[in-house]
């Protein structure tokens, strides 16, 4: 009895995931193997071209940049934080999560300002003389790397410093009194209980910077296209759906590898992590 109870009380969630998530995907990706010209012809046709495989490697590897920049400054960020007093962090949590209550393209185009050529950063260097003209900082990989950053470190510091508050204090003090090194308490003590945290972290900041649309769009354009930009152009501007279908495939696999690869780093770092 208490075993229907249970899963009539999970049906309702497990029926809307599978209608409104599971199905989309799979009638996206089914889409792409009715084309005539071969089971796999629009997967060969995106990867024979040069175009899209740069388009394709240039995401992954802004995403990878950004994953691993955002880890570093949240971490130390989450770290500083959890060894703060009670009133002192909540005021910085509320620090990191305030740019999380202004929209994505409001941040992005505060980057346009800022980078801009007539922008806040030339107008400083220029005072400084630091350079003598301005610098072309917008539609570069750097320029989208840096947005990218600064939109995911308040996710990551956000799910670390939860983690990081449970490391118990007194595993710490004592591989102290051990003799271990600060670097060797940090690689064998803080490091592999903060493992779930990181991971999450991880997860949530490549998925988004993988699959972002506005912030490529604004601060990368034409030059420094990604698959989330590409996506929108061959399904709203070349209505090519069984192109968009699969490029939003392609996606969908590169996003799962990743993440079983980020996995399989986790059992290794902490076996118990995942």
């Amino acid at each position: 009895m208490k075993h229907l109870a249970k899963w009539g009380l999970t049906a309702p969630a497990i029926i809307a995931v599978t209608l409104f998530l599971l199905v989309p995907v799979i009638i996206t990706i089914a889409a792409t193997f009715g084309e005539p010209k071969g089971l796999f012809s629009p997967y060969i046709t995106f990867f024979t071209s040069g175009f899209r495989r740069t388009v394709l490697f240039r995401t992954i590897e802004v995403a990878l940049i950004t994953t691993v920049i955002s880890l570093i400054i949240g971490f130390i960020a989450a770290y500083v934080i959890a060894q703060m007093p009670g009133r002192a962090k909540s005021i910085m949590i509320i620090a990191a999560v305030f740019p999380l209550l202004t929209g994505v393209v409001v941040r992005s185009f505060a980057w346009l300002i800022i980078l801009g050529k007539n922008g806040i950063l030339n107008t400083i260097l220029l005072s400084m003389g630091v350079i003598s003209e301005p610098l072309s900082m917008l539609y570069t990989e750097g320029s989208v790397i840096v947005a990218m950053v600064y939109l995911f470190v308040p996710l990551m510091i956000l799910t670390l410093v939860g983690v990081l508050e449970g490391i118990p204090q007194d595993l710490i003090q004592a591989a102290t009194s051990l003799g271990a090194t600060p670097a060797a308490t940090f690689r064998q003590v803080i490091l592999p209980l903060a493992t779930p945290g990181l991971i999450v972290g991880a997860v949530l900041v490549f998925t988004g910077s993988f699959t972002s649309y506005a912030t490529p769009q604004l601060l990368g354009g034409e030059k420094q296209m990604m698959m989330g930009t590409f996506l929108y152009q061959r399904a709203m501007v070349t209505f090519d759906w069984v192109g968009a279908s699969t490029i939003a495939a392609i996606m969908v696999v590169v996003t799962i590898g990743i993440v079983a690869i980020m996995s399989r780093i986790a059992r290794r770092l902490n076996p118990m992590a995942v």
